[in-house]
């Protein structure tokens, strides 16, 4: 196909994004032989030259050196595209389709030889990805309400026995932030008809309207007064129940304290006590009671004192299960 020689400029920008970079750069030569073998544009080795110097004068990082030229700053370092290509791999709410597609968007940042590299290291079915494909149709209507400041109402799906998703309820919601934590993307929401604020797992969500109703000011919730506290949020929750959060104390090794400032932040008030750590936070008990059982090992619940009775009867109840000869 053959093109405008108006579009050289254009045409020799993508060739120095796809076939350059500071170990593979173009003489002029070769960079007509891609004008002319990608885009038929046959033009002299001169007005190459003055689209270069025309390039470097829009702002454009062109190096030229006894090699050749090439593009020395892109809008994203490798480094940083690989960083972009693991987050995704490593998203179990994307559909793996949808991830490849975006590893290859990203890829093209990038010129060929990055590409061929990525395409060596990482394939997207090794990683365990969700089956949703309404994740990004989800993103765009729930970010479209929550601007507009309305309700939706949408069909909210569990998994069952046959690892398929499956209808339980419609749900009517006042929309107010996306977030990911532990490695699902949740809508944080009011619930209009419980009148709480709830945690929906975007990749079980299909079927989204965009009511006509106006939603719920956030400011008008109880503990929201301010707004949201991002802080909070992400280390309070840990598995985004919504109890009202109460200063929980525990006794752990000190093995662990790596775990515990993951997973509760900065915020966590730590004091040394023989050969174990006093730890104090501010938390959601049910989320607490949960995160207590995953660590039973390593961390013993002081107080509140209904938490400590609730874990035993737990622990108990847990025992005598294992305790019954099968």
């Amino acid at each position: 196909m053959m093109e405008s020689k108006k579009l050289a400029i254009l045409r020799i920008l993508e060739i120095l994004k796809k076939y350059t970079d500071i170990l593979h750069p173009l003489t002029q030569e070769q960079i007509a032989e891609y004008l002319k073998q990608d885009y038929g544009i046959v033009i002299e080795r001169k007005a190459i030259g003055r689209n270069l110097s025309l390039l470097k004068e829009a702002g454009y990082e062109i190096e030229t050196n006894h090699l050749g030229s090439y593009l020395e700053e892109r809008e994203f370092e490798d480094a940083e595209l690989k960083l972009l290509i693991d987050g995704v791999l490593c998203s179990r709410y994307i559909h793996e389709q949808y991830s490849k597609d975006l590893i290859q968007k990203l890829c093209h940042l990038s010129n060929k030889y990055f590409e061929a590299h990525v395409k060596n290291i990482h394939t997207t079915h090794e990683w365990s990805k969700t089956e949703s494909k309404s994740l990004f149709y989800n993103i765009e209507m729930i970010d479209e309400a929550i601007n507009q400041h309305k309700q939706i109402k949408f069909y909210y799906n569990k998994y069952d026995i046959d690892k398929k998703l499956h209808y339980t309820k419609t749900q009517v919601v006042s929309p107010y932030l996306l977030l990911v934590h532990n490695q699902h993307y949740f809508l944080m929401a009011y619930h209009e008809y419980f009148k709480n604020i709830v945690y929906y797992r975007l990749d079980h969500i299909n079927n989204i309207l965009i009511l006509e109703e106006q939603s719920t000011d956030l400011k008008t919730i109880k503990g929201y007064e301010n707004g949201i506290n991002y802080e909070e949020l992400s280390t309070s929750y840990p598995y985004f129940f919504t109890d009202e959060l109460q200063i929980v104390t525990f006794l752990a090794d000190k093995k662990i304290i790596d775990d515990i400032i993951d997973w509760f932040g900065y915020t966590a008030d730590l004091v040394e006590e023989k050969e174990k750590v006093k730890v104090r936070v501010k938390a959601s008990p049910s989320a607490m009671k949960y995160w207590a059982l995953q660590y039973l090992n390593f961390v013993e619940i002081l107080e509140p004192k209904s938490l400590r009775e609730e874990l035993k009867q737990d622990i108990k109840n847990g025992l005598e299960k294992y305790s019954k000869k099968k």
